[in-house]
Order: C-alpha cells, then structure tokens, then sequence
C-alpha cells in the first residue's frame, strides 16, 4: 500500500542546478530515479522504483493535465509540463517537466523518461490559476468538461498546448538576454 501523505501548504525550493530524472515503464510505474528525486521527494530509492509515478502526484493537479501528457506520449511524442508535485513529508514542489518515450529496436515505445527541473515563480503564478479553474471543474463536472475549458482557453490564445508551454517556460528578462548573446556566439 502506498502511503499518501497530507498536503501541507508549505513549498520545497530547490536549485535551478538540481534535475529531477526518472523513467517509468508504460503503466506509470518507477524503474529508475536519480539522487536529486530521492532528495526532492522525500522518499528513499527503495520505496520509488516498483511504485506508480503518481506517488508525487499533488491534489491540486488537475488530471486533465496527466490525461494530455500519457495522450501525448503513448501516441510517441514528447511533451513538456508544469506541475505540482507533492514530497513524503506533505510539502509540495513546482517543477518544468519534460517528458519523452524511448523506443526499442522496432519502434515501439518501451519506457517514459522525465527530466524535470525548478519552476520559476513567474511560471508558477502564470499557470496556477489556470489549474485552480480546471480543478473546480473536474470535481464538479468531470474531467472531459475541464479537457474542453482547456482547449478553449487554448483557442482563445490562438495557441497549441505546446506552443502555450514552450512561451510560458520561456527565459524572460536579463536571462533571455543573456541566453540570446550566448546562442548567437554559436552560430
């Protein structure tokens, strides 16, 4: 039985430096985690790997979100995504996930593999609100209904789901500026 701990409203800050890494197979279940996962969460090596990712998987995370993500890269393309994550101790944290499957020799997927990294505040205060919406709607009409609001938020945008991650993620400020001088040094 897994342990499900109770959400605390208190945030675990980690260094921007520290990527979260970990592959599932295609049911969602851990076969492999780094240290950094193990030292973010809260749980040991041996109570992740045999466990479902969803070991992290915060409350206020609406499950329209994860439904578009597995969607996504069960049909063999990757994906990004913010999301809450909820620690062993009840603590949650924000991280940038990039996710991908892996192939065998044949072309068919065979693993999930996730990098994930600290969600910057802005990109926090950008999508909160937006799930705060999908939730109360999944839990009042279900998750098809909160699917749909986010395909019209989408619509309004004139914007993919990617195309709104990809723009949301975005370096801004004095980073973009220096990460456009660093790229133009490269080409």
């Amino acid at each position: 039985m897994i342990y499900r701990p109770i959400p605390i409203d208190e945030e675990i800050k980690f260094s921007k430096k520290k990527f979260i890494i970990s592959k599932t197979d295609l049911k969602g279940i851990i076969t492999f985690v780094n240290k950094n996962f193990c030292d973010i969460s809260g749980y040991s090596e041996e109570e992740l790997i045999g466990a479902p990712h969803n070991i992290v998987r915060h409350p206020d995370m609406p499950k329209a979100i994860f439904y578009l993500i597995w969607k996504t890269l069960l049909s063999g393309r990757a994906i990004s995504g913010v999301i809450k994550n909820l620690s062993k101790s009840g603590k949650y944290y924000w991280v940038i996930a990039d996710l991908e499957p892996k192939f065998d020799k044949n072309g068919n997927i065979v693993s999930l593999t996730a990098f994930r990294r600290a969600a910057p505040q802005n990109v926090i205060d950008e999508i909160e609100e937006l799930y705060e919406v999908m939730l109360n709607i999944e839990k009042k009409h279900g998750m098809k209904k909160s699917i749909d609001y986010l395909e019209g938020y989408l619509e309004e945008r004139d914007m993919t789901y990617d195309a709104f991650i990809l723009e949301l993620i975005k370096p801004r400020g004095i980073l973009a500026t220096l990460l456009d001088a660093f790229k133009r040094l490269f080409r």
